[in-house]
């Protein structure tokens, strides 16, 4: 059996296409999965577990949780898009909410998981952010907000994102070769996988003497991507 990763599936309602493929991959492929891990950004947004019951949002958790009915464990990681998620969509669903980062056994080998926005170091402005909006006191002030106010603070970040990212150049928004050096090492691993750059890939390279392996996850923008690990390797797939 394989196990299967994705991430930045960016799920909306003006996606509906892309909706249809997940609850495609849930009921067919992902069935025969010794597991499945969602490394961020399942969600365009989340804004709060209680968007749950949302006409574009519930035949998600509703398929997630007849795949994890059905004895296949799905671990999700928060993303940067949907770092709110909670102890609700977790019991919805089913699924367990996993930390970034996190090494498993994967084949007997240790492996590194991650979303992958932490190790984009060169784009100090993100990663400022990122510290801004994972603060506790942030996030209870924008939880006690309506469901509208909240979304219309998300979409305004959003197009903040969009405007930051068209004035960035492309390579300050890749992860630095540094701090995946460094990542690896101090978690004693010799394969990373993570997603956010959406630059689906294989590198391989030397650390400390060491061949090592970083997989990077494809998005679900025009089709699904994902890697399938299993006895033999790891291989990236796509899903039309």
């Amino acid at each position: 059996m394989s196990t299967f990763f994705i991430s930045d599936l960016h799920l909306s309602e003006q996606r509906p296409n892309i909706v249809a493929l997940f609850l495609k991959f849930l009921g067919s492929e992902a069935k025969e999965a010794e597991a499945l891990y969602i490394l961020g950004d399942l969600f365009e947004y989340w804004i709060g577990d209680e968007v749950g019951s949302l006409p574009h949002v519930k035949p998600v958790l509703d398929a997630l949780r007849s795949l994890t009915d059905s004895g296949v464990p799905v671990y999700i990681m928060h993303g940067n898009r949907d770092f709110l998620l909670g102890k609700q969509f977790a019991s919805a669903t089913g699924c367990q909410l996993i930390n970034d980062p996190v090494v498993i056994k994967l084949n007997g080998k240790n492996v590194l998981l991650m979303h992958g926005d932490t190790l984009c170091t060169d784009d100090t402005d993100y990663i400022k952010f990122r510290s801004f909006v994972r603060n506790p006191v942030w996030q209870a002030d924008f939880l006690g907000k309506s469901i509208d106010e909240r979304i219309a603070i998300a979409n305004n970040y959003r197009e903040m994102s969009k405007t930051a990212m068209n004035e960035k150049p492309a390579e300050i928004m890749d992860t630095n070769q540094e701090a995946v050096a460094d990542t690896m090492s101090k978690h004693g691993v010799q394969t990373l996988i993570h997603g956010h750059t959406h630059r689906p890939n294989k590198h391989e390279f030397e650390l400390a003497g060491n061949q090592v392996t970083r997989f990077v996850l494809g998005d679900w923008y025009e089709q699904g991507s994902m890697l399938v690990c299993n006895e033999q390797g790891c291989s990236l797939e796509n899903l039309r």
